[in-house]
């Protein structure tokens, strides 16, 4: 049993390590614009970078799974 663990950890363990060693996506360059987008608030509405344009300043916080048990 102990030995089916740690292959499974091994093997999980390379999974992610390669996962981690591919290039991460090219986002936008420092003072280049940000591309328009949406996405669904914990409120339940839909916020667009547009509806904050000359406004105010946008910070975008993303936590996959927060707050959840897995």
């Amino acid at each position: 049993m102990r030995m089916m663990m740690a292959t499974m950890f091994l093997m999980a363990l390379s999974t992610a390590a390669v996962a981690m060693a591919q290039a991460p996506a090219a986002g936008p360059e420092p003072g280049e614009a940000a591309p328009a987008f949406s996405l669904p608030g914990s409120d339940g509405a839909t916020h667009t970078l547009a509806a904050f344009k000359g406004k105010q300043a946008v910070v975008v916080a993303w936590f996959p799974k927060a707050f959840t048990g897995g």
